[in-house]
């Protein structure tokens, strides 16, 4: 149920940011969909694919006034089924401060590279030159940030959270045990 509920938050929290320009890429999504693959079977991970190509379909079409190509969204929507895998393998078996640690790094870091190369390689923004590529890593650094940020927040209250209190009640029960 948690892991729904990340998605819904992640829809939503791509939504908001389009008024915030200095919050762009300040989103739920990275952390959603790597809780998502810790925390679900294979055949559930449709469902967020299915609802993020629809918010980014939207999103083109209604908020940003873009013909649509599906073309272009087809790294993010890899990079999606990706990041599931990359929860799956990290955090399904055995959540640690450093596996945390890690997918907070590895998400927003495979999508950073993925996306801007992609963006690279298949639009007509930046030359297609080493310093074409350069120039649109460079662009991109304030949105990995944010992206970055982001997901280390959520996977910091969904992993965190429930261990702190599952250590909170285990120390309560030792006092407890102790004081009898």
């Amino acid at each position: 149920m948690v892991a729904y509920l990340f998605l819904v938050f992640a829809v939503l929290s791509r939504v908001l940011v389009l008024s915030h320009p200095a919050w762009m890429n300040f989103t739920a999504v990275g952390g959603a969909l790597l809780y998502f693959g810790a925390r679900r079977s294979w055949r559930e991970m449709i469902t967020p694919l299915a609802v993020l190509m629809a918010t980014d379909y939207c999103l083109t079409v209604y908020a940003y006034h873009y013909p649509f190509y599906w073309e272009g969204y087809v790294t993010t929507w890899v990079w999606y089924a990706a990041a599931m895998a990359l929860g799956q393998i990290l955090l399904s078996t055995k959540v640690s401060f450093v596996r945390g640690a890690a997918a907070a790094l590895l998400g927003p870091t495979s999508f950073f590279v993925v996306s801007n190369f992609g963006v690279w390689a298949s639009s007509g923004m930046y030359p297609h030159t080493l310093g074409g590529l350069i120039a649109c890593y460079a662009a991109a650094v304030p949105f990995y940030r944010n992206d970055l940020l982001s997901t280390s927040i959520l996977l910091a209250i969904a992993f965190g959270v429930p261990a702190l209190v599952k250590r909170t009640n285990a120390q309560r029960a030792q006092a407890v045990l102790v004081r009898k």
